[in-house]
């Protein structure tokens, strides 16, 4: 009902928003949604045949001849590739209001068998990834002192869980730029958000479940799995409220629990880690 009230009202009329990392799962899912409340759209992700049909299925929202859904192939770690890119695309189109920061993936594993260029290809996509793209559109928003940066961290954004020693760190790094860009921003009338998703039933959760240890496979099963549809409806209503974080499902228990009580969260994560050990024989 809540969202058939806001397609009414079509909140995001006259409104464009870049989605980096958005040919599939959440990204595809608030593309869609944004659409349809009213907005324009330009997608951007590495692979040009997933960006055409999702540009297809989202072009399908549009109510609206005003609306356009445009995307651009482009790797967002590169950021010689992505800003000219970019600009052109602001010269044509006008500066956008939302920049959807999408990109990351984990790369799982027990903290033995990674490597030193592990930490950095988890840290050069989960982190640059969306650091860059805010970096080209910076100048423009605070000489316009208008923009929302949204960025996608996640629950490990400030829970660290074994298994993923290579991704915590890089989501934690995109919640303590969300925290800094949100304070010195503020003169510029520029807002900041930060997304702390759950598992979510994504392309990238199943690649990433087919790299993960016995241990967190077994550790994961309590937390629950949204939809990216789910997300989607989350993140546009807390964004439209100008909230700073947004935690979709579990994860706004999770991340209560452990601001007030820390020390209780991680007795809970040691002994689960401690049962999974005793299950597969490693105790």
């Amino acid at each position: 009902m809540a969202k058939e009230k806001l397609i009414k009202k079509q909140p995001f009329k006259g409104k464009v928003a870049f989605l980096i990392g958005a040919s599939t799962g959440m990204g595809r899912a608030i593309a869609k949604d944004f659409v349809q409340l009213g907005g324009s759209v330009l997608i951007i992700a590495r692979r040009q045949n997933v960006l055409e049909e999702t540009a297809k299925e989202i072009q399908q929202k549009i109510s609206d001849k005003s609306q356009f859904v445009e995307s651009i192939s482009c790797d967002a770690t590169d950021m010689e590739k992505l800003k000219p890119l970019l600009e052109d695309f602001i010269k044509n189109h006008g500066l956008p209001d939302y920049l959807f920061n999408l990109v990351g993936r984990a790369i799982p594993g027990y903290i033995e068998q990674y490597t030193l260029e592990d930490f950095k290809e988890n840290m050069n996509m989960n982190y640059f990834g969306q650091l860059i793209p805010t970096l080209i559109l910076l100048p423009y928003f605070m000489r316009e002192k208008k923009g929302h940066l949204i960025y996608f961290s996640s629950i490990l954004g400030y829970l660290g869980m074994m298994g993923f020693c290579a991704y915590v760190p890089t989501k934690f790094a995109i919640v303590g730029l969300a925290e800094a860009l949100r304070n010195e921003l503020r003169p510029y009338n520029i807002k900041c958000s930060i997304v702390y998703p759950p598992d979510t039933n994504t392309p990238g959760l199943k690649t990433e479940n087919e790299g993960k240890t016995p241990e967190c496979v077994m550790m994961s099963e309590t937390g629950g799995l949204l939809e990216p549809k789910e997300v989607a409806e989350y993140v546009i209503e807390k964004t439209l409220k100008n909230k700073f974080h947004i935690s979709p499902g579990m994860a706004k228990t999770f991340r209560y629990l452990h601001r007030i009580f820390p020390k209780v969260v991680r007795w809970y994560l040691d002994r689960d880690y401690k049962k999974a050990r005793k299950k597969l024989g490693k105790i």
